[in-house]
């Protein structure tokens, strides 16, 4: 086994823990992963993150559905309807150009980390155990499809917030509910690109084995540690990804002047938590009195 072969692997259990504990973030980890440590080209290392992606959800969620945490019939529409979604993006992503793809990869992973560090305002709307109403949910379900085919995406990095700030669920939920629709979307997005693409199997199958355990390790952690830490952490990770990915791909001098922004962010952030007794970073949003939902 080569070096590089065996940190692949090692960072392959990383995006299994990811997965069964956040329900997202697979993908964004898988694709840099191969596209700047295996040394895929973008298309074929978005193709190769959907199948392992999809593999290990559905091994995830078989974990967290033996503990109770998936809401079925949510996950079930939400999943049909991104499968025709998926399946057209992952077409369409094979006819546009590697680094228009990852830019938008990760533009998308910008605006998904702020909403989830933000976090959400509570409300007097519905229950939150109700499930999210239909209508909402094929449409947000579709929409996710496509950008999951697009752009190589499982889509928790998508789904979880979906579920989170606008289906009003408990992070915990929404992070098991979340993986049944990443695995149902994945593999729609992987028929789609493997119409134009022939993989390196070995390679995928081995990262898909590790990233399996990984997952098993990642569910049997969720549910024990507090949703506000788990929702900020998730964000926090896609942050820190998206600038990662921005910087692979911009041209100078712009992708420079987007390090040193996130740089000097970072220290600000920093000073403030650890400088600043009333930093607002510190603060936990309130949780909702019962029989309240929490929004955008």
């Amino acid at each position: 086994m080569t070096v590089t072969l065996a940190v692949i692997l090692l960072l392959s259990v990383l995006i299994g823990l990811s997965l069964g504990l956040l329900g997202g973030g697979g993908s964004i980890l898988t694709v840099p992963i191969l596209t700047y440590v295996a040394g895929l080209e973008p298309q074929q290392a978005i193709t190769v993150s959907l199948f392992v992606v999809g593999v290990t959800s559905l091994a995830s969620a078989g974990n967290h559905a033996r503990n109770g945490r998936v809401k079925w019939k949510t996950g079930l529409l939400f999943g049909s309807a991104g499968v025709a979604g998926a399946f057209a993006g992952g077409t369409v992503g094979n006819h546009i150009p590697g680094t228009v793809l990852m830019v938008a990869f990760a533009a998308m992973m910008l605006a998904t980390s702020a909403a989830m560090i933000r976090g959400r305002r509570a409300t007097s709307a519905a229950d939150p155990t109700v499930d999210m109403p239909m209508a909402k949910t094929l449409l947000t379900g579709g929409a996710v499809g496509l950008l999951t085919g697009l752009v190589g995406a499982g889509g928790g990095f998508l789904i979880v917030p979906a579920l989170v700030l606008l289906g009003g669920l408990p992070m915990a939920t929404a992070v098991a509910t979340s993986l049944l629709v990443i695995a149902m979307n994945s593999m729609a997005g992987f028929a789609g690109h493997l119409t134009a693409l022939n993989l390196d199997w070995p390679l995928t199958l081995g990262v898909t084995a590790a990233a399996i355990i990984g997952s098993l390790a990642g569910a049997r952690l969720a549910g024990r540690i507090p949703e506000s830490a788990l929702r900020r952490g998730f964000g926090f990770i896609v942050l820190a990804m998206g600038v990662f990915v921005l910087m692979q791909e911009l041209p100078s001098p712009a992708n420079l002047l987007v390090g040193i922004t996130a740089a000097a962010l970072a220290a600000a952030a920093a000073l403030c938590w650890f400088a600043i007794p009333a930093c607002p970073l510190r603060k936990t949003p309130p949780s909702p009195a019962p029989g309240t939902a929490e929004t955008p």
